[in-house]
């Protein structure tokens, strides 16, 4: 598709909606992650008979612009354990790919009413503990951290190849409540774990041609813009401020899950 069939196609109207998804996408992503949330379903709706890997190499090539902007401006403010980062990130490679492999021998609607328990746990024990990721409330030994660190990679990346919407804020949630990170520690590392798994993830598309250049260069542009503001805002504003979006966030996986599973299963 050119990127005149695209303006012919479906309008600047349309185009401007889609800009605006992936500016609240990159804002999102920035802060506590989950901006696939936004910006999937809105493609999904857009272009229906899109084939799906297409319509996913695009969003990634705009979710990695977006993220790589929001890991450099962290990086120069946030003091990071490279060795902790490496071994979550290689970790989370591995389970992604095997969980990309098992969903299609598995059906995984039939975990979603587990994942949504899960949900609605953490969005009750976030709310009432006031004070989770408002400080860094552990310092673990470097072997438990690379140990910790591994076990959430090895969950998280599994889940993002089985699943993947909110991979990041799972990822912000682990790093707060095993690693004991504060919040805006937590989306720092998040961002840079993210970039390492969205770039192993475009090899593959980028390989197979499953990607629209044009618009995902659109993308790309305000997904960077909203992951430039959502990043500022979260090193000015603070821990309170990632809490607040982290609720969001998960109330809208909630929601999203909830629905998967009273459709589902006809509740």
């Amino acid at each position: 598709m050119s990127i005149l069939n695209i303006y012919t196609d479906y309008g600047v109207i349309t185009l401007c909606l889609l800009a605006l998804s992936a500016f609240t996408a990159g804002f999102i992503d920035a802060v506590v992650g989950g901006g696939g949330l936004i910006q999937i379903p809105f493609l999904l709706i857009t272009f229906p008979k899109m084939p799906l890997p297409i319509l996913f190499g695009t969003n990634k090539i705009a979710a990695l612009a977006g993220t790589s902007i929001a890991a450099f401006k962290y990086a120069k403010k946030i003091t990071f354990n490279y060795k902790l980062l490496f071994v979550i990130a290689l970790s989370c490679f591995v389970s992604s790919f095997l969980g990309a492999k098992i969903v299609s021998h598995i059906d995984s609607t039939i975990l979603k009413p587990i994942i949504l328990v899960i949900l609605i746990a953490i969005a009750i024990y976030t709310f009432f503990k006031k004070d989770l990721g408002a400080n860094e409330t552990k310092e673990l030994p470097i072997n438990k951290q690379l140990l910790y660190g591994t076990c959430i990679g090895l969950v998280v990346g599994f889940y993002d190849g089985f699943f993947g919407p909110g991979t990041g804020s799972f990822f912000v949630l682990g790093f707060v409540v095993i690693l004991g990170f504060e919040f805006v520690k937590a989306s720092a590392y998040s961002k840079i774990v993210n970039c390492i798994t969205n770039i192993s993830a475009l090899i593959v598309f980028i390989k197979q041609g499953n990607y629209i250049l044009q618009l995902a260069f659109l993308l790309a542009v305000f997904n960077i813009l909203g992951s430039f503001i959502g990043s500022t805002l979260v090193l000015k504003k603070g821990n309170g401020f990632v809490r607040s979006i982290f609720l969001v966030i998960v109330t809208i996986m909630i929601l999203k899950y909830g629905y998967d599973v009273v459709t589902t299963y006809k509740i």
